[in-house]
């Protein structure tokens, strides 16, 4: 199986191609996307398409919404369509959880299952959705279209808020209990999800997630635990971050409930093959640790 990656510094792609080193039966290669350099690659070597590439972070600045729409959309359609034209089986995009829309309010949880209709709130979202769903109009007899639902994907020195928050946990003795919950997925489950995707010609939406769902509080706890230290949870400024996460974007994030409905992830432990606590103990191992 010849795997093309389009996206070679994303992390998603670089995870992929590492995960797949000890795969006999798989080869991956890495094609530039950048300045179209892709245009020039021969597709026709390739069993299955990968495409990592995107902007991942969430802007509302109105100058970056046709950059959004350029990468996140167009982009992935014509390179699907030249992977089409070239005998491509199988072309994989990497979509969002954020399609469902942004974070409720600390107290409530968005519950995704079967009936949940998208319903994007900025351009980043509706981006990744118009992407899908131009992407799975090219399915014919002889090409499947993957597309992937990603929750909040974390791991070893991943970007963003959770590696934020794995450092923050070697300070943190107390920290609020907010009972939260969420739908993550390790990088390492992520991609033995992506390769059972791969060896089944799945076609259409898929929602991978860890076996657990997993609270803030939780990966405080299991963070410290990794380090050998304890913390203590209060409840005293709970009031007030609820007050401020109707104006804050970010506390909604830290301590929202997002999760997909188990039902969406069938054959969950086929994947899984790392636990929450062991994925946690591979993030803190892999920061150094600060006297």
């Amino acid at each position: 199986m010849k795997i093309g990656v389009l996206g070679e510094h994303s992390y998603i792609g670089q995870s992929f191609g590492k995960h797949c080193e000890r795969k006999k039966d798989v080869s991956v290669d890495f094609v530039s996307a950048r300045n179209n350099t892709w245009m020039d690659s021969d597709f026709s070597i390739y069993d299955i398409i990968l495409c990592t590439i995107g902007i991942a972070h969430i802007s509302t600045d109105p100058k970056m919404e046709q950059k959004y729409y350029a990468i996140n959309r167009d982009l992935p359609i014509l390179i699907a369509k030249k992977a089409k034209m070239a005998g491509v089986k199988q072309f994989v995009f990497f979509s969002s959880m954020i399609v469902f829309g942004d974070d409720l309010q600390i107290n409530e949880t968005l519950f995704i299952t079967n009936t949940t209709k998208p319903k994007p709130s900025n351009f980043y979202g509706k981006s990744k959705l118009e992407a899908e769903i131009q992407l799975l109009q090219l399915v014919s007899e002889d090409f499947c279209v993957t597309v992937i639902r990603t929750p909040m994907v974390y791991g070893e020195n991943c970007k963003g808020n959770f590696q934020k928050l794995i450092s923050f946990s070697r300070k943190a003795m107390i920290f609020p209990d907010i009972p939260n919950q969420r739908s993550m997925i390790y990088i390492f489950n992520l991609c033995e999800f992506v390769l059972n995707c791969l060896y089944n010609n799945i076609t259409g939406i898929v929602y991978p997630q860890n076996s657990e769902y997993v609270g803030t509080s939780s990966i405080i706890e299991c963070a410290r635990k990794c380090q050998g230290k304890s913390v203590h949870f209060i409840t005293i400024f709970n009031p007030l971050l609820y007050l401020v996460s109707r104006r804050i974007g970010l506390i909604r994030k830290i301590f929202g409930s997002r999760i997909y409905d188990r039902k969406l992830s069938p054959n969950i432990e086929a994947y899984n093959i790392f636990t929450f606590e062991e994925s946690i103990q591979r993030c803190v191992q892999s920061i150094k640790t600060v006297p």
